[in-house]
Order: C-alpha cells, then sequence, then structure tokens
C-alpha cells in the first residue's frame, strides 16, 4: 500500500501543472507595446517539449519548448492598435491585457538620458501636469551588471502609461521624444529606457565587441573575479561609510546637541563671511574638505509668514542639510540635482528668520554653485538669498578617495540590462551618452560606431536607426580659442555619421556652462524625433539636421566653407553677425575670425592671419556664442579643418 500511494505522488508531481509553468520575460506583459509591420517575437520558458500556443489578433502561433526550455513565436506585419488581448497557454493560461502595437523604441546611454522630467519642472510644469497620453507607454529597465554572461531576463520592470501621476520618474528626454512621434504620426509608441548616470560606452558593448579595445576587455575579465569585485565593494563601503561617519561624530556643529549649529536662536557673529553662490576654496578657509556651515538671515512679509513656501538653494557641492528657523527642510546627497525644498506651514515668521546649509564635501571645491537661483518663492513673493552668509567650518578632513564605481566597467551594462532586450523588436535606438568618455575623444571616435554596430549585431534588424545626441555646451567659456576633449568628443560623434542609418541631434545650444544636466530636454527629444521622421520613417523634404561642414575653399586670405543640411537657408542667430569662428595658418595659431554668410557657405578671414589654411567653429567646451544656424532652427554642428 506505501508503494502504491508512493507511486501515486510521483506521478502526480509529473504530471501536476506546476511542472508545465510558462514564464515570460520582464517586457511580456500587461501595457506592452509590439512593433508594428514587422516579425515580432514573443518568447518564454517552459518544461522542455512542453508545446505552447499564443493567441493574438484572431491568430494561434504554436511552439513547442526546446531542450533549455526557451520558446518562440514569429508573428508578422502586425497593424498598429489597440488595446489588445493576448493569450499563453501550455499546462496553464496566461492572460495579457492592454497590448497596444506601434512603434518601440530604446532609450540609452547616461544621466542626460535617466534625467527624469521632474527634475525639469522649471522649465516643464505644464507638461508634466497635461502629459495624459495613454498610448504612449514606457518600460524602464533596473539598473544592473554582470560581467559573466549576458542574462536572459531584466530584475523587473513593467510598462506603464503616460501619466501625469507617473510621468515625473520618466527620461525627459524619451518623453519628449515619443510625444513628438505620437502627435504627428498618432500611432502608440512604446520607450524602453535602458541608461544609467556616469556609464561609458564600454560598459554597454558585449565580449566579443571588446576584444577589438584590449584594455576594455582586459578589465572586464578582471572584473569576472567574485572575490575581487567583492573586496572593492566592501572596501569602498567601510571606507567611505567610516568618512562619513567621522564627518558627524567630529562635527563641531553638532558638538553641543542643545544648541546645533542649525539651531533657531543661534549666534553667529563670530562666523567669517563670504558670498553665496560662491566657493569656500577662494576665501579665507581655502581648498579644504569636510563640513562647512553657512548661515543666513532674511526677512519675512505678513504675507508669505506661516504659509507654505517653496525653497530653492541652487546646487550645492557635494551634499547639503538645510534648516529653516531651526527646521529641517531637505537634503540631497550628491552634487548634481537641484535643491528644491518645500517650508512647511508655521514655519516662517513675519520679519526676521533664517537659513542653515550644513554643506558636506569630500573632494574639489566645496560651495554653491554660480548663476543658480536662491530664493524663496510664494504666489505672490520672492525673496532673493543670494549675497554674504556667515560661515564656519564644522570639521576639516582628508579628501575622500572616490568610489569604484563597478557598474561602470565593461560589459557588465551590456550582459544585464541590454542583452535581455534583444529579442524584443524595436524601430530603432536614441542614445545621449558621451559625457564619461570625453577623457579618452580618440578613442571614442572608434568605439562609438563599434558599440552601433554591436547593438545591431546583438537585435538582429540589419542597419537597425540609431540616433544619438551631441554633447551640449558645457563649463565656463572662454575668452579665446582653445583645444577641448569635449570638443574632440563632439568631432568623433560627427564621425559617427559616417555609419549608415544614423543621423545626431545637435545640443550645443541647449548646456548650462555650470550644470552637466541641462534642464532644456524638449529641443532635445524634438531633435531626435527630427531624426527619426527621416532615418526610421523616410519622410521626404524634412530638414532634420543643422548645417553639416562639408568642404573648404581658399579664396585669397579668405576661406570658403561648404556645408549640407543648410536647408533653406543658412543664418546668424540673435545678431548681425557670425561669431566663434577661428582661423590659423601654417603656424596653428588660431585667432578669432570674421566670418560672413554667402549663400548657402560662410566665409572666414582675419586680417591677423594673410595666408590661412584652417578653421574651427564652436571648439570649445563651451561655445556659448556660437550661432549659425539654418533657417529652420537646427544648430550647426561645431566642427574642425584641421588635424592638429
Amino acid at each position: 500500500m506505501k508503494s502504491f500511494f508512493t507511486t501515486l505522488i510521483v506521478l502526480f508531481i509529473a504530471f501536476s501543472p506546476l511542472q508545465a509553468q510558462i514564464t515570460l520575460p520582464k517586457l511580456i506583459g500587461d501595457g506592452m507595446i509590439l512593433q508594428r509591420d514587422a516579425e515580432v517575437t514573443v518568447w518564454g520558458w517552459a518544461p522542455a517539449d512542453s508545446d505552447i500556443t499564443v493567441d493574438f489578433l484572431d491568430t494561434r502561433y504554436e511552439a513547442t519548448a526546446s531542450e533549455s526550455g526557451k520558446w518562440r513565436v514569429v508573428m508578422k506585419d502586425l497593424p498598429h492598435g489597440g488595446p489588445y488581448r493576448m493569450t499563453i497557454a501550455g499546462g496553464e493560461t496566461i492572460v495579457i491585457d492592454d497590448i497596444l502595437v506601434g512603434d518601440v523604441w530604446v532609450a540609452g546611454g547616461q544621466s542626460n538620458m535617466e534625467m527624469p522630467m521632474h527634475l525639469t519642472l522649471p522649465l516643464y510644469g505644464e507638461d508634466i501636469a497635461l502629459a495624459d497620453y495613454p498610448r504612449i507607454r514606457y518600460f524602464r529597465v533596473p539598473h544592473a551588471y554582470d560581467f559573466d554572461e549576458p542574462h536572459t531576463d531584466l530584475s523587473g520592470g513593467a510598462w506603464q502609461h503616460i501619466s501625469p501621476e507617473g510621468v515625473s520618474e520618466v527620461s525627459a528626454v524619451a518623453f519628449f521624444f515619443a510625444r513628438h512621434l505620437y502627435e504627428l504620426h498618432n500611432v502608440p509608441v512604446g520607450v524602453i529606457d535602458n541608461s544609467m548616470g556616469g556609464s561609458p560606452a564600454e560598459a554597454w558593448m558585449s565580449e566579443e565587441a571588446l576584444k577589438s579595445f584590449p584594455v576594455h576587455y582586459e578589465e572586464a575579465l578582471r572584473f569576472r573575479d567574485a572575490d575581487l569585485v567583492e573586496d572593492i565593494r566592501q572596501s569602498d563601503r567601510r571606507r567611505i561609510s567610516a568618512w562619513h561617519r567621522a564627518s558627524v561624530d567630529n562635527d563641531a556643529g553638532y558638538g553641543n546637541p542643545e544648541q546645533p549649529w542649525h539651531a533657531d536662536d543661534l549666534d553667529v557673529s563670530d562666523w567669517q563671511t563670504m558670498e553665496v553662490p560662491g566657493y569656500w576654496a577662494d576665501e579665507d578657509l581655502g581648498p579644504v574638505n569636510g563640513v562647512v556651515w553657512f548661515r543666513k538671515e532674511f526677512d519675512v512679509p505678513a504675507s508669505m509668514a506661516g504659509k507654505e513656501v517653496a525653497l530653492e538653494v541652487g546646487r550645492v557641492v557635494d551634499a547639503d542639510s538645510t534648516f529653516i528657523n531651526g527646521v529641517f527642510v531637505g537634503n540631497i546627497t550628491y552634487q548634481y540635482p537641484p535643491r528644491w525644498y518645500q517650508i512647511p506651514e508655521g514655519v516662517l515668521r513675519e520679519g526676521t528668520n533664517n537659513i542653515t546649509v550644513r554643506a558636506v564635501n569630500t573632494q574639489g571645491r566645496g560651495g554653491f554653485v554660480e548663476d543658480k537661483p536662491y530664493e524663496l518663492r510664494s504666489m505672490r513673493d520672492t525673496i532673493d538669498l543670494k549675497g554674504e552668509w556667515r560661515y564656519k567650518p564644522g570639521v576639516i578632513m582628508e579628501p575622500l578617495e572616490s568610489e569604484t564605481f563597478i557598474r561602470w566597467k565593461p560589459l557588465g551594462l551590456y550582459n544585464a540590462m541590454v542583452a535581455p532586450l534583444l529579442d524584443y523588436r524595436i524601430k530603432g535606438v536614441i542614445w545621449y551618452q558621451g559625457e564619461s568618455n570625453t577623457g579618452r575623444p580618440q578613442e571614442y571616435a572608434d568605439l562609438f560606431p563599434a558599440m552601433i554596430a554591436d547593438w545591431r549585431a546583438g537585435w538582429d534588424q540589419g542597419a537597425l536607426p540609431f540616433l544619438y545626441v551631441q554633447l551640449a555646451n558645457y563649463m565656463e567659456a572662454d575668452d579665446r580659442p582653445q583645444d577641448s576633449n569635449w570638443a574632440r568628443l563632439r568631432e568623433a560623434q560627427l564621425q559617427a555619421l559616417s555609419v549608415p542609418n544614423t543621423a545626431m541631434a545637435g545640443a550645443i545650444d541647449v548646456g548650462e556652462w555650470n550644470d552637466i544636466h541641462p534642464l532644456n530636454k524638449k529641443d532635445v527629444g524634438d531633435r531626435l524625433a527630427l531624426a527619426a521622421r527621416k532615418v526610421a520613417f523616410g519622410e521626404e523634404g524634412l530638414v532634420y539636421s543643422g548645417p553639416v561642414f562639408s568642404g573648404m575653399e581658399r579664396q585669397g586670405s579668405k576661406l570658403k566653407l561648404s556645408f549640407e543640411h543648410v536647408g533653406s537657408g543658412l543664418v546668424a542667430r540673435g545678431d548681425d553677425r557670425l561669431r566663434h569662428f577661428a582661423i590659423a595658418g601654417d603656424d596653428g595659431a588660431f585667432v578669432w575670425a570674421d566670418a560672413e554668410i554667402s549663400g548657402d557657405h560662410v566665409v572666414v578671414w582675419s586680417d591677423e592671419v594673410p595666408d590661412p589654411v584652417a578653421v574651427r567653429y564652436a571648439w570649445a567646451d563651451n561655445p556659448d556664442s556660437a550661432n549659425l544656424y539654418n533657417r529652420e532652427g537646427l544648430p550647426a554642428a561645431p566642427f574642425r579643418t584641421d588635424d592638429w
């Protein structure tokens, strides 16, 4: 009898529905968008030899799971529309609802692609409030890395509708790109956001592609050592935690718990003074690291007293904790995000108030970034907080060595964040990256095209449209012609246009000198959409690019430049003369040049250079005065005619 029941249990387990359980990748789920007018793969996993059926749009597709358990069906030429339902069966039944068919894009790169809508609030508050687009869908790929092998699935993620409630966390570039195409075509648009702040191009490349770049390939192999990775993680964690713990334990501002330096009634008359915004390295304190406390008194009118009020503390290098009248109102732990805080009701009083900022700086120049807003705002009043503040160091410390950032090492992001996407049919890629490669611009000229080829090989969709953003203007402008790694990386991006089915969106006019993350993401998204309309959709007669240098002719003491993509004509935007052209003779010494538009050409000269041989345009970290455009409003790409 015991043997009989044992046999029954074994048979029950063998034929239980649990043994025929179907697993779907994270991308295949409710709310997904499938690519129209193409061969679309739907796949998953089940026990070997399981028979699977997929019912979609009145058609049944059949598959059998392989020995490894993977099954797939291919659907062809799906018309755009929806919402639809899909049923997948094979021992169990899975129903997927709210499916749309349209155009699917992968949005890749680093922080300027990742930057969410809520960080662009000063420019796009109305766009956020009105962002009700149920037929635009967004999938955020979770951050992960792996140096050992390509992943078959993502660690998480789900499709979401674009709505006022959820759009705040959506990539701003991706949102404006998708909205442009949706409003133009009235076809559903899906975006798979596959970006990570700080990531260099080599982190997004496969092992096979990296073999052409031995330094990166060797580093990828080095990080396959799990013990090494764990040792680095723990070492970083201990070192960073110890530094921050010491910055609190030894901070004189916390030395008296009864009256910390953010206390409302603190006497700071013996503190030194400095102008905010600014950096304490430029003051008597000098270029030290650690914790410095800042404090300022300001007057509040009766109309603002007691009310909830917006506070903007520009940007602080690196971290801040901010208090109003001794009440904590917010903190940011790293330097890049803007400090937008809400002062609760009942905190502000009529008359004299105070703000205290505990600034923590781990390395480099600590302080308050210039040319940013520092103010309180209500519907009626604005209080400017710039000017003289008092400051006092809480603790001076040795600089903190940077984190190793294992996640940015070569290969890791490809394996964990790209490989799981490769079976999902897409229309193309939009890409905003390069800041993390500016230290090696010559390498990028080879690395970037290799990455494009690598992704195209992975998706196996031929010359998959690949549209990318040229780096924006950034850092302080220089009053002299200069060389620049940022300019050289832009040149590498320009050269990548030689790769078929690519296009470049210019951003040389949307940057901010003091912020690597400029707020203007609408122009970037719209310009990428223009590129998509040409490269991916074949729209005829469309001006989708700014002027691109194509040739030079010597005319006596002048140089005549030719351009592609002049559109309906060249213009000097916002001025009666062209700016940021430089010219040089054989000695390679560039000087600012005169330049004028002559039809579809630009003529450049300088009385200082009677025998010119070379021209550079917008060749700088931040060529903020560059103003050559076509009449369609697209900026000319920076260029040089020399190879010095």
